[in-house]
C-alpha cells in the first residue's frame, strides 16, 4: 500500500514553518498516543504514521530530499527509521515531556514512563562563600571552603528502607507517575508517595529516618586568582553534589566577599586612599608619604601642590590592584581632604586671626 503524503498526514501546507509543524505534530501525537488509546491498533498505526511524517519534515536534509523526490528519495536509508513506539518516544522525548508534564520517554502510563526512574541524573550545583582580605583578593591566595552536600544514606544505599528492603509503590503501581484528568486531557505528575521511584520502604531506615540521604561534610581547596573582586564567583567543575545512577557531578560555585580595609577603598582595579591634610599642608604643599598595598610594602612619596583643594586627586600609577587578566595593575588614587581642627589653643587662635586679616587685606 502506498504511503500518504507527509504534509497531508500532518495536515499542514508545504511551506509550513518549524513552529507550526511541531504544533501540528503535538496535536496529532496527543490524539493518537498509545497511552490514551490502549489496545487500539488503528490509533497506534496513526501514531506511527504522524511520527514518521514529523521525523522527516522536521529534519531539513530529509525534508529537502522528500520535497524533490518524494517517498522514493527516502528509500535509501533517509527515512526516520523508527522500529517501534518506544523508539518514537526516545527520539522525540522533549516533545512528549512537554505533553505529559515530565521530560521522559513517552506517556505517563506505559513502559516509556517507567524508564524515567532509571535514568542518570546530574548532581546539583553547590554554592559556598569565601571571605578574603583586600590583599588576598589583590594578590591571590589558597583558601578552603565548606562544601557539604546530601548524599545517599550509606546504611540503606539511599533507598530509605531498613536493610534496603523495598515494596512496589501501591499509589502508582511502580510507575513513578500518577495520572489525572483535566478536561479531555490525561496528565501526569511525580508520585507523591514514592517521589518518582516506583518503590517504597518496607520499614524506614533508622539512620536517615526514611529520607534516603545523609549530610556529607567536606572542605575543598580553592585557588584565588590575583585581582578577583567582590561578588565575583569561581566555578570548580565537578566539585558539586555527585550525580545519581551514573550521572555526572554538579559544579561548586564559590562567591567572593572582601573585608573592609583600614586604609584603602577599592574601585575596580584602582585603590582609593584618603589623604588627610592640615590647612597649612594644603596651602603650602610639600611631599608626603602614602601607604601602598601589600605586606611589607614601602610607602610612596607624593608631591602635594600648594593650594590643593579638597577632593582633588593625586595619582600613583601602577600601585593599584593587579588586573584579573594579568595585564598590569590599576592606580593608587590619593583624594585630598582638609582637616579643620575643632579645638584651638589661644596662640593658634591669634595666629589664625592674624592670617585671616592678611587674607582680607590682600583681596
Amino acid at each position: 500500500m502506498s504511503k500518504r503524503d507527509y504534509y497531508e498526514v500532518l495536515g499542514v501546507a508545504r511551506d509550513v514553518g518549524e513552529a507550526e509543524l511541531k504544533k501540528a505534530y503535538r496535536k496529532l501525537a496527543l490524539q493518537y498516543h498509545p497511552d490514551r488509546n490502549p489496545d487500539d491498533p488503528e490509533a497506534e498505526a496513526k501514531f506511527k504514521e504522524v511520527s514518521e511524517a514529523y521525523g522527516v519534515l522536521s529534519d531539513a536534509d530529509k525534508r529537502g530530499i522528500y520535497d524533490r523526490y518524494g517517498h522514493a528519495g527516502l528509500s535509501q536509508g533517509g527515512g526516520p527509521g523508527f522500529n517501534n513506539v518506544e523508539d518514537i518516544f526516545s527520539h522525540f522525548g522533549d516533545i512528549f515531556g512537554d505533553l505529559f508534564g515530565f521530560g521522559g520517554f513517552g506517556g505517563p502510563f506505559g513502559g516509556g514512563g517507567r524508564r524515567r526512574v532509571d535514568m542518570p541524573v546530574r548532581g546539583d550545583d553547590l554554592r559556598a562563600q569565601v571571605t578574603l582580605t583586600l590583599e588576598e583578593a589583590a594578590f591571590g591566595a589558597q583558601k578552603e571552603v565548606e562544601a557539604g552536600y546530601a548524599a545517599p544514606c550509606s546504611a540503606c544505599q539511599g533507598t530509605g528502607a531498613e536493610g534496603g528492603e523495598l515494596d512496589t509503590c501501591g499509589t502508582c503501581q511502580g510507575r513513578g507517575q500518577v495520572a489525572y484528568s483535566r478536561g479531555a486531557f490525561m496528565l501526569s505528575s511525580t508520585c507523591p508517595a514514592c517521589r518518582g521511584r516506583g518503590r517504597v520502604p518496607k520499614a524506614a531506615c533508622s539512620t536517615c529516618e526514611g529520607g534516603g540521604e545523609e549530610l556529607i561534610e567536606r572542605r575543598v581547596k580553592v585557588t584565588i586568582p590575583a585581582g578577583i573582586d567582590e561578588g565575583q564567583s569561581l566555578r570548580l567543575a565537578g566539585q558539586g553534589q555527585p550525580g545519581q545512577r551514573g550521572g555526572p557531578p554538579g559544579h561548586l560555585f564559590v562567591v567572593v566577599d572582601i573585608e573592609p580595609h583600614a586604609h584603602f577603598r577599592r574601585d575596580g582595579v584602582h585603590l582609593i586612599y584618603e589623604l588627610r591634610l592640615s590647612f597649612p599642608q594644603a596651602a603650602l604643599g610639600g611631599k608626603l608619604p602614602v601607604p601602598t598595598l601589600g605586606e611589607g610594602s614601602e610607602p610612596v612619596e607624593v608631591t602635594v601642590p600648594a593650594g590643593i583643594q579638597p577632593g582633588e586627586h593625586l595619582v600613583v600609577r601602577g600601585q593599584g590592584v593587579p588586573r584579573l587578566d594579568g595585564r598590569g595593575r590599576g592606580d593608587l588614587i590619593a583624594v585630598a581632604t582638609v582637616d579643620v581642627p575643632q579645638k584651638l589653643s589661644k596662640k593658634a587662635r591669634e595666629l589664625l586671626a592674624e592670617l585671616q586679616a592678611t587674607f582680607e587685606r590682600e583681596r
